[in-house]
């Protein structure tokens, strides 16, 4: 079974910071390729970040290039399998739900929801202005 779990959400100022974790767990210590996604009041959801399954390769939306930072942790004790959000310059714009994925069909840092087939329930982000 496997289980993605996010944290670290909350309200933060215009300017500031805030890390995003998420654990996934369940698969070998390969791990899976992440992503990052987010879903703003009234919106679609849209890609944030991704990370690949083997050698880190990363990417992101151009809205949070230079600002955000995706990276990662794989344990081989225990196969959990754990990545990070770090944002910084946070922007009120960037205020939203956030959603950790994992991807058991790709090892790239796809940016396609369809690719990621385990989802976490979100944390949410308010960065007041």
């Amino acid at each position: 079974q496997v289980q993605v779990q996010e944290s670290g959400g909350g309200l933060v100022q215009a300017g500031g910071s805030l890390r995003l974790s998420c654990a996934a767990s369940g698969r070998t210590f390969s791990g899976y390729a992440m992503g990052w996604f987010r879903r703003a009041p009234g919106k679609e959801r849209e890609f944030v970040a991704a990370i690949s399954r083997r050698i880190g390769t990363t990417s992101y939306a151009d809205s949070v290039k230079g600002r955000f930072t995706i990276s990662r942790i794989i344990s081989r004790i225990n196969a959990k399998n754990t990545v990070y959000l770090q944002m910084t310059s946070l922007e009120p714009e960037d205020t939203a739900v956030y959603y950790c994925a994992a991807s058991a069909l790709t090892d790239g840092a796809s940016p396609y929801e369809k690719e990621y087939d385990y989802w976490g329930q979100g944390t949410q982000v308010t960065v007041s202005s």
